[in-house]
């Protein structure tokens, strides 16, 4: 089959050939229609995020396409059936095996670059604000990285459930994308500095859950930002992981939970059923609009390496989708 390889020269993506995917009882071979790139790709890429035991080392954390082949021990599905999953990796190929349990239903509504655009971000999002977070009606979450692929869905998410959203991002036009999705306030971090906005926002208590992209660059702030017995969700460490003169002591007296979160190091056991809760709560408000994917822009398979790029350089206001089969 066609897939993308890395030259681990160059860090170059270019289109080669890989061994087809091998079918399991429980599992569905899917011809993929359209995957998604995430920041875990691009760090993948240039050997600084290992591959989890028994991933596939090729690229793609998410897909969309068809049911191919089916386990034997599988039921529930046939094929040519329109499918969406989560990935350990191997969605940058023509075709992918999956646990047939992870394997979500394409809602009619969608195509299929708009269903690629969902599992990762979407059940990241659900992960840290509700398992993780237990984010309740009434409460404020802050959102970092309001405009990457997890922010905007996490916003959707939030005004679901009713509660309040404070987002950050860095440009004026992704103000505008982030309130038109439904924040309830986004902040300027390039021209405000988030934590005194926040107070202002909150009367001084600080919010009830921040989900955190950046790390160590962010801690003081995310401190100054958080209510006592709030969460802070550590999803990735853009900004470093090694924090200076790191004093726990803050966290004890006003017990504060700081939480590491990857979604990717999950088992598969913990990643079927954060699925099937996500899909009770989700597909039907994909179905009637409530939500939906957010996509900045579509490539080929041979544009792969201008798509990332346009990530590296934090350009993209949702998620950059690849077209596998045209």
């Amino acid at each position: 089959m066609k897939a993308i390889l890395i030259n681990e020269d160059t860090k170059q993506l270019y289109v080669g050939n890989w061994e087809d995917p091998v079918l399991g009882a429980d599992d569905l071979i899917i011809r993929v229609q359209a995957t998604a790139i995430n920041r875990a790709d691009v760090i993948q890429k240039y050997g600084k995020y290992p591959v989890p035991k028994g991933a596939s080392p090729i690229l793609g954390l998410e897909m969309a396409g068809v049911v191919e082949e089916i386990g034997e021990n599988v039921s529930g599905w046939k094929y040519g059936d329109r499918v969406f999953s989560l990935l350990a990796g191997g969605g940058y190929a023509e075709k992918v095996s999956i646990p047939a349990k992870m394997a979500m239903k394409i809602p009619d509504n969608l195509s299929f670059k708009e269903a690629a655009a969902i599992p990762e971000v979407f059940l990241t999002a659900y992960l840290n604000l509700f398992d993780l977070g237990n984010l309740k009606p009434a409460e404020t979450v802050l959102i970092h990285a309001g405009a990457s692929g997890v922010g905007t869905a996490a916003i959707q998410l939030v005004k679901a459930i009713g509660a309040t959203s404070i987002v950050t991002v860095g440009t004026k036009e992704k103000v505008e994308a982030c309130l038109n999705l439904g924040a309830n306030y986004v902040i300027n971090y390039k021209e405000q500095s988030f934590d005194e906005e926040v107070n202002n926002i909150t009367n001084g208590k600080g919010v009830n859950l921040i989900l955190d992209f950046v790390g160590a660059s962010y801690y003081e702030k995310n401190l100054n930002s958080i209510s006592n017995d709030g969460k802070i969700i550590l999803i990735a460490t853009l900004g470093g992981s090694i924090i200076q003169d790191f004093n726990i002591s803050t966290l004890m007296f006003r017990r504060i939970q700081l939480i590491g979160s990857t979604l990717r190091s999950l088992s598969v056991e913990r990643k079927i059923e954060l699925t099937e809760h996500f899909s009770k709560f989700a597909i039907p408000l994909f179905e009637n609009g409530s939500l939906k994917p957010v996509m900045d822009s579509t490539w080929s398979l041979e544009e792969v390496n201008k798509a990332h790029e346009r990530m590296e350089n934090n350009l993209n206001i949702g998620k950059l989708v690849l077209l596998m089969n045209k």
